[in-house]
């Protein structure tokens, strides 16, 4: 089934403008993206969008974890399931694998914790793959100047670095005693540390917004929005007040704790076999030949470094 074309929530390189001017003003941003057009909501809050030639984001370029070799990732991509109230007649397809009425919710994310793109309003039956699809080739879609890092819902495929599948690893580089035993399972540590934007933004959302997670008795097309309205409250709050006590919960050292008390090997499972047929997007077999060239170089050169920094320990 399609995703709402006019009616669905996508909030790519927005940001509100006036926000900070008076809690008026607030209430006028928030009223105008839960009733306004959307070509208005575009409009009026837009971000800059990030060139071609961005700096490498200062969370990699200060991590030797990271640096150099995710120097060309600009953040991370990853899918959640928004909860939704909808008719006895709708709730089919909105309906996840978890028998939960929700939505499904895609959004683009820097690593320190902004919204690059939202795209809300995809029913909660849809795969993940094909809510990428939706943003990757809608009217306003998901721009990709470098790459994103992917987890293993997704394809390894041109503008998306996703783990090797079926390689186990630990989540925390630093386990007491342990050392990945070869290229992959390093590179799907480190990617693992990396992508765990997501989850740290997508906590940080729900815990300012907690009506986002009790499926108010709105229309459909309010619910949707309340999503857009929220992400870009979000970046605001996130550019103003960086050191916000919802923000600093969900630090990278913070979270780091949390993980440890975590089990420690995680193994990466491809969905590949059973969404392929979601992928409506025409690659070249040169282009995906050279994601996976990519992806293998990265994991080359850093586990080399990290060979050779093991011999000087």
């Amino acid at each position: 089934m399609e995703s709402f074309d006019e009616k669905d929530g996508v909030f790519g390189n927005y940001m509100p403008k006036e926000l900070s001017m008076s809690i008026a003003n607030g209430t006028k941003f928030v009223d105008e993206v839960l009733s306004g057009q959307s070509d208005r909501c575009l409009e009026n809050f837009r971000m800059d969008k990030q060139p071609p030639g961005s700096d490498v984001p200062p969370e990699i370029l200060g991590d030797p974890r990271f640096y150099p070799y995710f120097k060309d990732c600009v953040g991370a991509v990853d899918g959640i399931h928004i909860p939704v109230m909808v008719g006895v007649d709708e709730q089919g397809p909105f309906r996840n694998k978890s028998g939960l009425l929700s939505q499904n919710v895609l959004a683009a994310c820097s690593f320190d914790l902004k919204f690059h793109y939202v795209l809300a309003g995809w029913e909660g039956s849809a795969s993940d793959l094909r809510v990428l699809n939706s943003a990757l080739t809608r009217r306003n879609k998901l721009q990709v100047y470098k790459y994103y890092i992917v987890d293993s819902k997704y394809a390894n495929m041109p503008g998306f670095i996703a783990p090797y599948n079926g390689i186990p690893h630990h989540s925390n580089e630093y386990s007491s005693g342990y050392h990945p035993q070869d290229l992959r399972e390093l590179f799907n540590q480190r990617h693992s540390m990396l992508r765990n934007a997501t989850h740290r933004i997508f906590g940080a959302l729900k815990a300012r917004f907690p009506i986002l997670m009790s499926a108010p008795p709105y229309p459909l097309q309010t619910q949707v929005k309340l999503v857009v309205a929220a992400c870009a409250i979000h970046n605001f709050i996130r550019g103003e007040k960086p050191d916000d006590l919802i923000f600093g919960m969900y630090e990278q050292d913070n979270m780091i704790e949390i993980e440890e008390s975590l089990p420690p090997l995680d193994v990466e499972q491809s969905m590949m076999q059973v969404e392929k047929e979601a992928v409506d997007i025409a690659f070249e077999t040169e282009q995906l030949e050279f994601s996976s060239q990519l992806r293998d170089s990265i994991a080359s050169n850093m586990w080399d470094d990290y060979i050779s920094d093991l011999s000087v320990m």
